[in-house]
């Protein structure tokens, strides 16, 4: 059992300035509105590899635990600890973000990929986000004879958090356009 979709998005923004904002998704104060699921965010480890280029970063993510208020009511807990690797690859020009719960672990399991890469039709100036998201309830939880419903609304829940996160990206790409022109927004 479980729930699983995928989304892709568009940014009509070159895959640098896409990539640099990501990094600025949690970070600017403006968007602790529209995230303001996210509670905090804390690099655990950064690491290049001289050889490839590539870096790599972890970083630990506290959020509202996902779905229905009655699921926070049952696990007893509103909270969820995540740990977020990123490999970055300049040479191919792809990011990649893989999110995993460490909290909550005995009653739901969720996984996130998110992905950048140059869009193929117009590499130089878009980019393609293409998002996968895995959401299962634990068989032998306190939550599992309503695990469909549960799965599908927390599934609802991440699916308009990505709309936020989508539009927050898109006005730190506007803003490091404009800084990159040397305009002041």
């Amino acid at each position: 059992m479980g729930k699983a979709y995928t989304q892709e998005h568009v940014y009509k923004h070159p895959w640098e300035r896409v990539s640099a904002a990501s990094w600025r998704k949690f970070a600017d104060p403006e968007n602790k509105r529209t995230l303001s699921h996210v509670l905090d965010v804390d690099t655990l480890n950064r690491k290049l590899d001289p050889q490839t280029g590539k870096l790599y970063t972890t970083r630990a993510l506290t959020i509202h635990a996902p779905g229905p208020w009655f699921v926070r009511k049952i696990i007893g807990q509103d909270i969820c600890h995540c740990v977020e690797s990123t490999v970055v690859d300049p040479q191919s020009r792809s990011m990649q973000h893989t999110t995993r719960n460490v909290s909550l672990q005995k009653f739901i399991e969720v996984e996130e990929r998110i992905r950048y890469e140059p869009h193929p039709e117009n590499p130089i100036a878009w980019t393609i986000c293409r998002q996968e998201t895995s959401i299962r309830i634990k068989p032998l939880s306190a939550l599992a004879s309503m695990a469909e419903k549960v799965e599908q609304k927390c599934a609802e829940k991440f699916m308009q958090n990505s709309v936020k996160g989508r539009e927050v990206m898109e006005r730190i790409c506007k803003y490091l356009e404009a800084e990159s022109r040397g305009i002041s927004i």
